[in-house]
């Protein structure tokens, strides 16, 4: 996940020069990318960085969740492609072997200890916004602290749904497979194309059908918590939904039942 406006940079600022090692196109829409991992980087599952390009003789950057959990040796990034985008436009083109900037400061609100102990964990995505999820599912430490996650990920068009093969087979995994089995529940949904599961995230939870078809109690914001990342229509209606049944919003100075992502809500 990434915001909408990229963001000039001083030269001297404080960035990593990584490689690009791997790079998959999911559709003509989406990409994502690894790239080498600094020693000294380290960040919570679920924050983002600053990465960029050398563009026109300065650095141009824009913020990007992180999508490998905190121990991967590598680091990687879940991007759409903006064709008239200053930095997209141009990221989109990378190939194995080119030098990419990456911040050295992780940050962001989709962390751990902004969350009050509860049962279950809904990690509500939409698009690239799946990006922070995709490292907090990998992290075992969520699964000491939540009986079950739920990760959802709503898009438009079935092709859209990129991880899903991942994310549907993670209990298989020969390092996180026991971690994961029995706890991670994937739950895509589309608005355009016909699926097994059709509709926004706010009307398959208000409706009650997305508690129905995993077979759990409604949300309940005195044993669920709740972290939410995508576009800014869907953070504002997810915040109110969440607000009308009795969400608190949490942060680290006061963690409660919700967090979103701050850095992609304009």
């Amino acid at each position: 996940m990434e915001t909408t406006a990229p963001a000039p940079v001083k030269a001297n600022a404080a960035f990593n020069t990584e490689r690009v090692t791997h790079v998959h196109h999911w559709t003509d829409q989406l990409f994502s990318f690894r790239t080498t991992r600094s020693p000294a980087l380290r960040f919570q599952s679920g924050q983002f960085v600053m990465i960029g390009l050398h563009l026109a003789g300065r650095p141009l950057v824009r913020a990007y969740s992180i999508a490998s959990p905190h121990y991967a040796e590598e680091l990687e990034f879940y991007s759409i492609k903006v064709p008239d985008g200053p930095l997209t436009s141009h990221l989109q083109n990378i190939a194995v072997g080119d030098e990419v900037l990456v911040g050295r400061k992780p940050t962001g609100t989709l962390v751990l200890d902004a969350l009050l102990p509860g049962r279950s964990l809904y990690l509500l995505a939409t698009g690239t916004g799946l990006a922070p999820f995709l490292s907090l599912a990998r992290d075992p430490d969520v699964y000491d602290r939540f009986e079950r996650v739920v990760v959802t990920h709503t898009c438009r068009q079935e092709i859209d749904l990129g991880y899903r093969a991942f994310l549907e087979t993670l209990d298989q995994d020969p390092n996180l497979g026991e971690i994961v089995a029995g706890k991670l529940s994937y739950y895509p949904s589309l608005t355009r194309d016909a699926f097994k599961t059709t509709g926004r995230i706010t009307d398959l939870i208000a409706s009650g059908r997305l508690s129905d078809d995993l077979a759990l109690p409604s949300l309940d914001p005195a044993q669920d918590r709740v972290m939410v990342c995508g576009g800014p229509p869907m953070l504002a209606d997810l915040r109110q939904l969440l607000d009308g049944l009795g969400f608190a919003e949490g942060s680290l100075a006061e963690p409660g039942a919700y967090v979103y992502e701050k850095a992609f809500a304009a």
